[in-house]
């Protein structure tokens, strides 16, 4: 064990050498010139990158994806260390401190019936922590974030002030509500007040996923993924059938949509 210990601290000072060595003044001209700005697409898409490998089953490319991950934020805290900020080690030690606080049924006496209130500790103990005011406890959900994940987060968030529907039944009713009125505003055409209720109704979906204990980003991407795997498939069937495939018609690809939903 305790040569794994060494050989992790070997590992992670040396990564962190390389980073200093990249934006040395005689080190690579791309990394000398990045910055908390530029870095921040590179951030998104090794995140990105990180959740395609989990949803594909990849162990290999996890592992070498969650190192891009780490290299960037590696990045990040050397950028903050040569203005003085802070350094690697005290990121280190903030998320270790903070961890411990926030685990009071693992590092205390704290006692906890489920992982329900583990959460709502949690909030709890952010809250104060940050000292936040109620009236802005929403201002904390970063607005960066993706629209659907960030409606899943906001309603969640304002659920653990009480401001919730009481079951599954409920939020139905409303997105029921929230339809006949988009219905409305088609019926009148009224452009604006149909983007107004898609909205609303798109919101009204997270929070019935939410209520069924998923999380709309993910029903979403997973709706994506078999929406190209059809499509895919229904390409690859007009070519074995002699069908043109920028000449079929939409009944065509109807037609062979269909079976393939009927196969799937």
């Amino acid at each position: 064990m305790n040569e794994q210990k060494e050989k992790l601290c070997n590992s992670l000072l040396s990564l962190l050498n390389i980073m200093e060595r990249l934006r040395a003044p005689d080190g690579c001209p791309w990394d000398a010139q990045q910055t908390e700005q530029t870095l921040k697409v590179y951030l998104l898409e090794e995140a990105y990158e990180v959740v395609d490998a989990i949803e594909k089953e990849d162990p290999e490319a996890l592992c070498e994806e969650l190192g891009d991950l780490l290299f960037q934020i590696v990045f990040l805290t050397q950028l903050a260390k040569e203005k003085r900020r802070f350094t690697f080690l005290d990121v280190l030690e903030r998320i270790r401190d903070k961890m411990i606080r926030r685990h009071p049924h693992v590092f205390g006496n704290k006692k906890v019936r489920d992982a329900q209130e583990v959460a709502d500790n949690w909030a709890k103990i952010k809250r104060q922590e940050k000292k936040q005011d109620p009236e802005k406890v929403l201002d904390s959900v970063p607005s960066s974030l993706p629209a659907l994940l960030r409606a899943h987060r906001l309603s969640e968030r304002a659920a653990k002030f009480g401001f919730d529907w009481e079951g599954k039944e409920q939020v139905w009713e409303k997105v029921k509500e929230e339809f006949l009125e988009l219905k409305t505003a088609i019926d009148k055409q009224d452009s604006t007040k149909v983007k107004e209720e898609i909205g609303d109704l798109i919101f009204s979906l997270v929070n019935l996923s939410r209520h069924w204990g998923f999380n709309a980003e993910d029903i979403l991407r997973d709706a994506n993924s078999k929406f190209i795997d059809r499509f895919s498939k229904m390409m690859l069937s007009l070519r074995e059938k002699g069908i043109d495939i920028e000449k079929a018609s939409i009944e065509q690809m109807d037609q062979i949509w269909e079976e393939i939903k009927k196969d799937a």
